[in-house]
Parts: structure tokens; sequence; C-alpha cells
């Protein structure tokens, strides 16, 4: 297992209406993994087939932690829908504490947290219990990844590194919906 020594915790904000954040995220995971670190991989709001899970749930280092069920858009959900995601939503920041606070995750990706974050569908105090954690807990070695649109500001305050992924042209302007193995 690689370990560096000396800066503690890093956050990485990968946000703006561009295409890209994920698959940032997913570049340095496998940078991560190519120095054999562990990585958690937490996907928010995402329950459908998506590519990227077809490849990283074989490789070794990766833990997945994700909702098997797909809710389907936001707008279109019930309020028990809402409900029973933001338990799953909690569960998993409760997972990735316990992950970061026994110091068996060098890389933690948090893709897509900023929807659940601003529509609430998740326990805000237990995100800002790990990006706190991450900031105090100077002899822990672990780079937390946050990736989504409108990313509050207290997110880019707290980060280390942000990236604003800007939108200049998209083939969804031209009514091409997405694809598969390009945007999922």
């Amino acid at each position: 297992m690689y370990i560096w020594k000396g800066q503690g915790i890093m956050i990485h904000l990968y946000t703006g209406n561009g295409k890209g954040k994920t698959t940032a995220a997913i570049g340095l995971c496998i940078r991560a993994l190519g120095w054999n670190m562990q990585v958690c991989f937490a996907q928010f709001m995402k329950g459908n087939d998506t590519g990227e899970l077809h490849i990283l749930k074989n490789l070794p280092g990766v833990s997945i932690l994700r909702s098997e069920k797909n809710f389907g858009f936001y707008s279109s959900m019930s309020e028990s829908d809402k409900e029973e995601l933001t338990e799953i939503h909690n569960r998993i920041l409760d997972k990735i504490l316990e992950l970061a606070e026994s110091g068996n995750c060098q890389l933690v990706i948090l893709d897509e947290i900023t929807y659940p974050l601003n529509w609430g569908l998740l326990d805000m105090e237990k995100l800002k219990r790990l990006l706190t954690f991450g900031k105090q807990e100077a002899d822990k070695e672990i780079e937390l990844v946050l990736t989504g649109r409108s990313a509050q500001v207290f997110l880019s305050d707290m980060a280390d590194y942000v990236t604003e992924m800007e939108c200049v042209s998209h083939p969804y302007e031209k009514g091409i919906g997405a694809r598969k193995g390009i945007e999922f």
C-alpha cells in the first residue's frame, strides 16, 4: 500500500456545468490504484447502470458504495422515494466515515454529492463532519473528491483543489441524448 506523509487530508471539488467531473474523479481513482492505494467510490443519486461500474467493481482496491435501486430523476420522485434515498445516502456517509476513521481508504470519491446536498437528500451535518474530520486529522492521509454541479460555497471554501468544468458546447444542445459509454 502506498502511503505518503505530511499533508493530511486534501479535498478536491470538481464542479460546473461542463462534462467531465465524474470522469476526472475516475481518472484520479485509476492513478491512485496504480500506486496500490485503497479507493472508496461512492455514488449519490445514481442507481442506474453506469459504464464505470463495469470496470471499477473488478479492480482490486476499490470499494463501491451506492444505491442498488434506481430512483430516477429528482423531479419524478415521490416523498417516500426521497425519504428512502435519504436513508441510503446517510448509510453511505456512515460507511465512509467509518473507512476514513479506520485509515482503510486513501482516496474517497463522493460522486454527485452536490445534488443530494442541494436537495436535502442527506444529512448535511454528517457530510460536514466528514469534511471537518478530514481537515482535523493531520495523521490521516486521505484525499476526498467531491463532484457535481452547483456546489455550495462552503464546499469551495473547504476544498484544497477546486476545478470548474465549463461547458462551451455539448451535443445535448443539438438534441443528442446521453450516449452509453460516453455520458454514462
